[in-house]
């Protein structure tokens, strides 16, 4: 019997990609540009009905666990029918990181706006952060494809170039802060503070609901923290230092 249901599976899934060809045939005779709008329209869901179910599967079972079965399974089709559009688990993970980050460059173009460095520094920081972190709870798989050790190359040299971009707008955001300070400190401050930023989104990532909210305030507080005495309105004053005596 499990060999029959196999056999059943993989004639289910020989015929998908049949009928499959043949309307491609079909809308590929002249003057057929609409059946061939519709064909790619159909096809474009398809995709994103796939990436939908890669990003849920990816997030409950992890990158390395997944599989295309399951991701199938999660969309409610055969096999068949994913491998029509992706070869293997990896080209998956890959068009949707490239979706995700295309999304993600956008998110943090928005939030690094030239107009957000003349608020004040608490303000500034919401405006910067909120929408940064917000991407990344509304998009868990973007967590899990940038942070899994398995991930494919090619997805990590990218979020390697992005995070390079970041931390050069990050400069950019301090050096009209501090325009009298040296490139090398400021490179120190923004990578440090990205650090900090990564290292707080872990945490939130971690938690929902209340507890998130706290996590996210308590980020900002470091953040904030860390930041005032240097950019803020008495950056001019030497930030105070603990007295410890000594015996």
């Amino acid at each position: 019997m499990p060999e029959a249901k196999a056999n059943k599976t993989a004639a289910e899934a020989a015929a998908e990609a049949a009928t499959g060809a043949a309307e491609d045939t079909a809308d590929e005779t002249p003057g057929s540009a609409r059946p061939r709008r519709r064909r790619q329209a159909r096809g474009e869901a398809r995709i994103a009905q796939l990436l939908r179910a890669a990003a849920d599967v990816f997030c409950t079972s992890g990158y390395t666990a997944s599989s295309t079965n399951a991701i199938a399974r999660e969309a409610g089709v055969s096999p068949g029918t994913l491998y029509q559009f992706f070869p293997n688990k990896e080209a998956i993970a890959v068009e949707l990181g490239d979706r995700l980050l295309d999304r993600w460059r956008d998110t943090y173009g928005a939030a690094f706006a030239q107009s957000h460095t003349e608020l004040p520094l608490d303000r500034m920081l919401d405006a910067v952060l909120d929408p940064l972190i917000a991407f990344n709870c509304e998009n868990p798989a973007f967590f899990v494809l940038m942070h899994g050790s398995e991930i494919p190359g090619q997805i990590t040299e990218a979020h390697d170039t992005l995070h390079a971009t970041m931390l050069t707008r990050v400069e950019s955001v301090l050096a009209d802060y501090l325009p009298d300070m040296p490139a090398p400190q400021i490179h120190r401050i923004a990578e440090m503070a990205f650090m900090v930023f990564k290292a707080g989104l872990d945490l939130i990532m971690a938690t929902e609901g209340d507890e998130r909210a706290a996590y996210i305030q308590e980020l900002k507080t470091v953040m904030f923290r860390y930041l005032d005495p240097l950019v803020g309105d008495d950056a001019s004053c030497p930030a105070p230092t603990e007295r410890i005596d000594t015996p």
